[in-house]
């Protein structure tokens, strides 16, 4: 199991990524995006902990939910992160740890190990950012949604709020290390969209509830694998095999 670096979590450290992410980060981000914050009336009413629930198509996501999120929101919001790519090595997890807060979730294997683990921390009342997808989109759409986060708060009785998060591909795709502007080197738009808290009901299967989670991502704009499975499933309806999309 990866080691926990729980001092990331301490209020030294949670002071020290409070400046780096305003004050150092923030405007290292705004030269290239012009960011927008949707949604942040739905925190309103919610008791704390629940499980933020993102879309993930860049390394530019997890700063962007952060920034985005006020106050007190933000200073206690841990981001579960794949401990296979941010932990492998100890200098990267410690950055990771310290400037994200992140807590390192096995991608195979360890499932227990890796719940028990985000257990203590909604014990302990910390938020927690999770990427459904597993894994960055390659092409800025969102793919497969994972159950775990269904499971979770089904579990602790939490609510998800789902975040949709559009346009950190365009600044900052897979396979780039640093951002980028847009076209005419203009900064890239980017939304930060909160939605309506998503509670478990009694007997509803997971899938279901990542399903109505999947729903917010499309109606916010984002092509989902639902629509990709629409698509080929009138492509191969068609005469042709190959009808087009108007």
């Amino acid at each position: 199991m990866t080691p926990d670096v729980a001092w990331a979590r301490s209020g030294a450290a949670c002071a020290v990524r409070g400046v780096v992410l305003q004050r150092v980060l923030g405007p290292l981000m705004d030269a290239y995006t012009s960011p927008t914050v949707l949604g942040v009336e739905h925190l309103g009413r919610l008791d704390v902990p629940v499980l933020f629930v993102a879309n993930h198509s860049s390394h530019m996501d997890t700063p962007a939910i952060l920034r985005a999120l006020p106050g007190a929101w933000g200073r206690h919001t841990a981001v579960a992160a794949a401990a296979d790519y941010f932990y492998a090595k100890r200098r990267l997890a410690l950055l990771v740890a310290l400037l994200f807060n992140t807590v390192a979730v096995e991608r195979k294997g360890a499932e227990a190990d890796a719940t028990a683990r985000l257990d203590r921390l909604i014990a302990d009342r910390w938020n927690l950012v999770i990427f459904a997808e597993g894994t960055r989109s390659r092409d800025g759409t969102v793919g497969g949604l994972h159950s775990g986060a269904a499971v979770l708060a089904a579990q602790h009785g939490l609510a998800i709020v789902p975040v949709y998060v559009a346009g950190t591909h365009q600044a900052m795709p897979v396979g780039r290390r640093w951002m980028r502007r847009g076209p005419g080197r203009r900064r890239v738009a980017i939304e930060i969209r909160f939605g309506a808290p998503i509670r478990p009901r009694e007997d509803e299967h997971r899938t279901d509830v990542m399903d109505r989670v999947r729903t917010f991502f499309a109606e916010s704009g984002a092509v989902t694998t639902l629509d990709k499975r629409i698509v080929a499933r009138r492509r191969r309806a068609s005469p042709s095999g190959a009808q087009r999309e108007p």
